[in-house]
């Protein structure tokens, strides 16, 4: 039997989502609380390889079993197991051939500006603090350039494998208000290594009068210049949502 579960997790004590030789990770935890429950040793496979610091609130993954439980009891047993800043929301039996990675049809992701004069303890695990007002109407004129299907060589980190492509579609790209907060909304088809963040530190150099909202168009283009999308620290991101055409299975929870 096949499960997938909707995770949410606070990613600041991990090397990321994937399992890691020198740290601990998410999937090391998953497949720990996974073990304790059936006496297996799953191989859990996330629909995100989200990196070191970022969190998700609704990452998908799924585990092999033959462990004969409900959703509901792999939700409140893997609970007991998991460590609190780390949740299963909910499980679903899926298909065997149901893959969380190839299958997706999205991937929501929101990057969190801190706009308040001082910085804020409380906040400062999920939000980015820019330590200043941001200029929004510029930064949306600029997010509507990485809308469409883009060569986004200039905003990712090294691809790992000679030849891949750097080709994303972005589905949308928009940026909404909180107090003293700025999100920034993208939807893609996929994501490049720190993709996000980079995209994210293009936006808060418009928003500081840094940068203008075309050149936002020349580093997407890759048109001649020397702008460069700077990196973003990882807390500030969170892996939103995953959208797939028939996941999760009407009826059953």
């Amino acid at each position: 039997m096949r499960m997938a579960l909707i995770v949410e997790y606070e990613g600041t004590g991990y090397h990321g989502f994937q399992y890691q030789v020198n740290g601990p990770s998410i999937q090391e935890e998953l497949e720990k609380a996974i073990t304790r429950l059936t006496n297996e040793s799953p191989r859990v496979r996330g629909a995100g390889r989200t990196d070191a610091g970022v969190h998700a609130r609704g990452q998908v993954v799924v585990f092999d079993t033959d462990a004969d439980y409900g959703p509901e009891t792999f939700i409140g047993a893997l609970n007991h197991f998991l460590p609190d800043d780390i949740a299963a929301k909910a499980a679903f039996r899926v298909g065997g051939d149901f893959d969380p990675r190839r299958m997706a049809l999205s991937r929501r992701y929101r990057y969190t500006f801190y706009c308040g004069a001082t910085p804020s303890p409380l906040d400062r695990g999920r939000t980015y603090h820019v330590g200043g007002r941001l200029q929004v109407p510029r930064m949306r004129r600029a997010a509507r350039h990485m809308v469409g299907v883009h060569d986004f060589a200039r905003f990712c980190g090294p691809l790992g494998r000679v030849g891949a492509s750097s080709v994303r579609e972005i589905f949308e790209a928009s940026l909404s208000l909180g107090e003293d907060l700025v999100r920034f909304d993208v939807e893609g088809s996929a994501f490049l290594p720190h993709q996000v963040r980079r995209m994210a530190g293009a936006l808060v150099a418009v928003g500081r009068g840094k940068m203008a909202p075309r050149e936002v168009k020349t580093l997407v283009d890759k048109g001649p210049g020397n702008v460069v999308a700077h990196t973003l620290p990882p807390h500030g991101l969170c892996l939103m949502k995953v959208k797939y055409a028939d996941f999760p299975p009407e009826g059953e929870e």
